[in-house]
């Protein structure tokens, strides 16, 4: 059993089958990448996982509870956080104040908001983001306005107020879209690290097969909404339907 299982789900939007009987299981503490060009059904699956969207049929347990019909604060609470393709950060906030506010987060999904000095645990609190921000390299850059940033900044900001939840599984869409190469490659190193300090699984969403092969442990590769190879990343590469489907199409 994975920390993660998916069992039977499909999913149609009117007459697209966007998800058809889609079985998969993500093992505790590995990097799982999810693959398959424009259309595959990835997107759907991952909005799948968070709850985001319903099967039609079908369930998604994590660690043996079901996330479906659950809210966003709810699957934070069960153990999961979710870095967006396009960062979703407060712009008008610095650097500090954007890992501080998922520490000050209730329980019932508001945010303890010009508050802090309420809180009675607000200098342990700051101490664990200012260790965040030394974990993905953004210490130097705490009370920096997060609107100003690269977008490769922005991406290892998320990532920080994302990990300072302490989740059990990373969920990451496209981690590296949109970036040049050097701030891909400081991506991929960044993420390694990440994996080999704490007991986390990653489930990754990513086109880039160069990110794909530097970090995945198990890859599934999707075709119009079904799996159609799960297998390791050097099993995925000479097998002959992957390479006439998607990594002839793939970039790296």
């Amino acid at each position: 059993m994975g920390i993660l299982e998916v069992k039977g789900v499909n999913k149609r939007f009117g007459g697209l089958q966007a998800l058809g009987n889609v079985n998969l299981s993500i093992q505790e503490n590995t990097v799982h990448a999810i693959i398959g060009p424009n259309g595959a059904g990835k997107s759907t699956l991952l909005n799948v996982l968070v709850g985001k969207l319903i099967p039609d049929t079908g369930s998604v347990m994590f660690d043996g509870q079901s996330v479906l019909g659950r809210k966003p604060h709810e699957i934070n609470q069960m153990g999961i956080s979710r870095v967006f393709q396009t960062p979703e950060i407060f712009g008008d906030l610095n650097v500090m104040e954007n890992v501080l506010i998922p520490c000050f987060a209730k329980r019932d999904g508001s945010f303890r908001m010009h508050a802090f000095e309420s809180v009675p645990n607000e200098k342990d609190l700051i101490e664990k983001a200012e260790q965040m921000l030394i974990d993905v390299k953004m210490i130097d850059k705490r009370k920096m306005h997060a609107a100003s940033m690269s977008r490769g900044d922005k991406r290892r900001l998320e990532m920080a107020m994302c990990l300072v939840q302490e989740p059990r599984l990373l969920l990451l869409d496209e981690p590296t879209a949109g970036m040049a190469r050097a701030d891909t490659n400081n991506t991929i190193d960044l993420l390694k690290e990440i994996k080999a300090k704490r007991d986390i699984t990653m489930a990754i969403i990513e086109h880039d097969m160069h990110v794909v092969f530097s970090l995945a442990e198990r890859i599934t590769v999707l075709a119009q909404g079904t799996p159609l190879v799960e297998d390791s990343p050097e099993n995925i590469k000479g097998h002959p339907k992957v390479q006439e489907a998607y990594l002839g199409q793939a970039h790296g």
